[in-house]
């Protein structure tokens, strides 16, 4: 009986789990090797060099050199540009972008995804492409001055907003227009449409039912949506680098002049540390709103949407459209008009000067820079769909704490400012076994950083739908981890996969940022030689940088739209 004892408390003993189950158990563990190894290597490794440069020059800690940095009249001036810029582009973006959010989600009329998609495109484009695109629109030879002088003759004023804080502010409203958009609109299209009739009937105003019934249950989602806008305008880059001008430089400029022009590490390194507090805090506000986010019945879209009817709605409508119009479609419209014109007239020289083999400013070809954007973006892709398909399948098949923990680590570099890991990529990565510097291997490999957590953002959601069973029943009939995948998870994650390499081809083609602080002068990619020749004078240059401009902006939009085609219900929606 004593040798029956044992037998009969198994099961309340807990044996140990058979070996097929615990190659399953390490599975998520094996899985996160390569990303925890990639994330260590090319984030905190950069990050931990900067903080000890900020804060340890000498090698050893002397918080009076950040004290000194904080203190200093210039860096004040800065931080304070900064700040107050990010806000006034915040509140000018909602006040632009909410009007059209309940535009395109309550009222349905012909062409309404093709409206949502092509408010989209600006968010996808390069910050250069967005700079280059308003000094098109608002420098002296704009079509707007051409306009004027048809009107008034030749006495008209002559309208140049370049190197003005007008121009930023509203290549800010024009970038971030989708994220309001897309993230309000998305969630107003859900909300019951019969919780404001109710309050109609009842008595209350157009206006009293949507500040006392709607109102409530947006504010979660415009809350998120205006931290997310204030975070992407308060680590501008390229925008403030090509439109803004002496005295209008926000830290991620005077991180870059402190780097590539006074050659003063120490002061850019400070900068560094202050530009990642700023936007650890914006990071951890917007992480509050998301948890503060209301739960409430939603409905289909198609049932939320309804015709205009009355003549305000119509015209309400009609003022949106042209928001659209004037506001997102008109630079890119004047990028392509000038990428033509000539001093005689129209021409394809520009375009020609792209594929010239003359000595330019870049010291190669222009066309090199499209050849390099390419191969760099196509390296990047797949570098990211490595890393991040293997975080995401780790996150989905491990337990909920786990799944978090490697979801917010490598969410991490999308709140780090491009700048900043340019910058920490530069002093870094010198030395064994990282001796990269001067590498072209660094140009996708910072790509590939910063599309990553796009891609587990894209591929999570359809991982974790797929039915544990399903992959229990393969492994129960003898397949090993590898087989399951293919058989089991690749069938259903495919389409969600090509989904996430358009966005991380997209993100990573137009990256400036990082881009610019390690690219090699004989490789530039299309935003670094864009740059460059904004930098120059001569009609040749602005011409070409123009017409790369309109190349750059086509292929983003031809990612964006391959994405809008093949995703699959919300899956690879913003």
């Amino acid at each position: 009986m004593d040798g029956d004892g044992p037998a009969l408390s198994a099961p309340e003993a807990a044996p140990a789990a058979p070996p097929a189950a615990r190659r399953r158990r390490w599975v998520p563990l094996a899985l996160l090797a390569l990303p925890a190894a990639f994330l260590a290597a090319f984030f905190l490794h950069p990050l931990a060099r900067i903080v000890g440069l900020g804060l340890a020059p000498e090698g050893s800690l002397e918080l009076g050199v950040l004290g000194r940095v904080l203190t200093d009249e210039s860096v004040r001036s800065v931080a304070w540009f900064t700040l107050w810029q990010a806000v006034v582009s915040t509140l000018l973006t909602l006040a632009v972008a909410l009007p059209g959010a309940y535009a395109v989600s309550r009222m349905d009329f012909p062409g309404r995804s093709l409206v949502r998609a092509a408010a989209t495109v600006p968010f996808v484009l390069p910050t250069v492409v967005v700079g280059s695109a308003f000094l098109a629109l608002l420098g002296p030879r704009s079509p707007i001055n051409a306009a004027l002088e048809a009107v008034l003759g030749s006495g008209a004023p002559t309208l140049d907003l370049r190197r003005t804080v007008t121009a930023i502010l509203i290549a800010h409203v024009f970038f971030n227009y989708a994220v309001v958009l897309r993230t309000v609109g998305g969630l107003w299209s859900h909300l019951d449409p019969r919780l404001e009739d109710a309050a109609r009937v009842l008595g209350a105003s157009r206006w009293q039912a949507f500040r006392e019934v709607s109102l409530p249950l947006l504010r979660p989602a415009i809350a998120s949506s205006a931290a997310i806008v204030f975070l992407f305008t308060l680590t501008s880059f390229g925008v403030v680098l090509i439109l803004g001008g002496p005295g209008r430089a926000t830290i991620e400029v005077e991180i870059h002049r402190a780097t590539t022009q006074l050659l003063d590490l120490p002061l850019a390194s400070a900068l560094a540390l202050l530009q990642l507090a700023a936007v650890l805090a914006a990071l951890a506000v917007y992480g509050r709103l998301q948890r503060r986010a209301t739960r409430q019945r939603l409905v289909a879209a198609a049932h939320a949407a309804r015709p205009p009817t009355s003549r305000g709605e119509r015209a309400f409508l009609a003022a949106n459209l042209a928001v659209v119009a004037l506001l997102l479609l008109a630079p890119l419209l004047v990028l392509v008009e000038r990428s033509f014109a000539g001093p005689d007239g129209y021409t394809l020289a520009a375009w020609q000067g792209l594929f010239d083999t003359r000595d330019t400013v870049l010291a190669v070809a222009p066309g090199e820079a499209v050849r390099n954007s390419l191969l760099f973006g196509a390296s990047a892709t797949v570098l990211a769909l490595l890393v991040g398909g293997l975080a995401a399948s780790a996150a989905a098949l491990g337990d909920g704490r786990a799944s978090r923990l490697v979801d917010r680590a490598l969410m991490l570099p999308l709140g780090t400012s491009a700048v900043t890991l340019g910058f920490g990529f530069l002093i870094a990565l010198d030395t064994p076994p990282l001796d990269l510097r001067g590498s072209p291997l660094l140009v996708p490999i910072a790509q590939a950083l910063i599309a990553t957590p796009f891609v587990v953002r894209t591929l999570l959601p359809v991982l974790r739908s797929i039915d544990a069973r399903l992959r229990e029943a393969a492994a129960v009939l003898g397949a090993r981890p590898l087989r399951v995948w293919a058989e089991v998870d690749l069938p259903i994650v495919g389409r969600a996969l090509l989904v996430a390499a358009g966005f991380a081809f997209a993100i990573a083609v137009g990256e400036f940022g990082a881009t610019v602080f390690v690219a090699r002068a004989e490789l530039p990619t299309m935003p670094v030689a864009i740059f460059r020749l904004l930098g120059r004078p001569g009609v040749a240059n602005f011409g070409e940088a123009m017409a790369m401009s309109t190349l750059l902006a086509a292929i983003t939009a031809a990612a964006i739209v391959m994405i809008d085609r093949i995703r699959v219900g919300q899956i690879g929606r913003f």
